[in-house]
């Protein structure tokens, strides 16, 4: 029987036949159990009433209405930290009958040596048996999350994690109210240099995923909007930057400057401020880690960048006679992906 490790299991109009399922099994694996209520309709209240009757060393709380997975496991996270000060920390499950009980199990074993890492139970999603809107969804997430945030997870969407104690007070202010908020947490480990470590679990769909209450449009959209910042503050400086050096063109070449002097000049000025609008975004928005040394390497980048597109524009002018704005455009494109990664890696990168 676990008793340094409390589970919790978020719900909202669960399956009873499932629900009843799982908790059996959990109560004679784990001494500490707290099911939140999420503000399930009144036909699913007897699940509840009947679980409670059945299992009274399960701790039960309720929202009045639906509030969303994050909050509710807000709730519960605020409750645990209050009440069970002998736990080293939790954890959570679904509540749709998708977590083997032995899995959990697993997942709570690995935290207690793995007490400042984020654990995820991570499901095999090879299998021609998984759904399809679970398969694409999570294989999606999968590529925006490496491209963009910079971190390779098996399994974007799981709902099976264990956190200790120190993790956890820290989880509890990530913002999110719903299924974001376990993005959220996923994003702030990239950003506080938290350890993701993963346990690989079974695969368990029943009835093609339809007890899930995730919704592949609504959910998935909360979800990517959250990659807004990562790309607009690049997107914004480009913009500025392209609209200057179109500006900067004409200007020079009304004053008869030549094709290479014209096309250095317009970059090095149009550069220098979107450079100088792109880092106050990046430093205070995007990335939120300004120092001295992020001045000094991303001053570096920027030389290096603004160089490789003059170049790179002046030279490719040569080989096709087109618009030089246009040019500029597709040589910066490619630069512009580098440029974040860059960014990310090395220049505001967390110690």
């Amino acid at each position: 029987m676990i008793d340094d490790v409390c589970l919790i299991v978020p719900a909202y109009n669960p399956d009873e036949k499932l629900f009843l399922e799982f908790l059996d099994k959990a109560t004679q694996k784990f001494s500490n159990i707290i099911v939140i209520n999420d503000g399930s309709d009144e036909e699913h209240i007897k699940t509840f009433q009947k679980i409670s009757e059945q299992h009274s060393q399960i701790k039960f709380m309720k929202h009045n209405v639906n509030l969303g997975k994050g909050r509710a496991l807000k709730t519960a996270f605020n409750f645990y930290l209050n009440e069970y000060p002998d736990c080293i920390g939790i954890v959570q499950a679904d509540c749709d009958g998708q977590h083997d009980i032995n899995d959990v199990v697993q997942c709570a074993e690995t935290l207690r040596d793995n007490k400042e890492c984020l654990i995820l139970g991570v499901r095999d999603f090879s299998s021609e048996d998984i759904p399809r809107k679970s398969k694409y969804g999570n294989n999606i997430t999968k590529l925006v999350f490496r491209l963009f945030i910079g971190i390779k997870i098996s399994d974007t969407q799981t709902g099976l994690r264990a956190v200790g104690n120190d993790l956890l007070r820290q989880f509890m202010s990530t913002k999110g109210e719903r299924y974001e908020y376990e993005t959220n947490i996923l994003i702030e480990c990239k950003e506080k240099n938290i350890e993701i470590k993963e346990v690989p679990i079974k695969t368990i769909y029943i009835d093609k995923n339809q007890t899930s209450k995730f919704n592949p449009i609504k959910d998935s959209l909360m979800i990517y909007k959250l990659f807004g910042k990562y790309i607009f503050s690049s997107l914004s400086a480009f913009v500025i930057d392209i609209i200057l050096f179109s500006v900067f063109i004409k200007i020079f070449t009304n004053i008869n400057f030549d094709d290479k002097t014209k096309i250095l000049l317009a970059t090095i000025l149009a550069r220098i401020i979107s450079s100088l609008y792109n880092f106050k975004i990046n430093a205070k928005i995007v990335f939120k880690n300004m120092t001295k040394s992020s001045y000094i390497k991303y001053a570096t980048l920027v030389l290096i960048q603004m160089f490789v597109s003059a170049f790179g524009v002046t030279y490719i002018s040569r080989l096709i006679g087109i618009d030089l704005t246009w040019i500029k455009v597709v040589v910066d494109m490619v630069i512009f992906m580098v440029n974040f990664v860059v960014q990310r890696e090395v220049v505001f990168k967390k110690k």
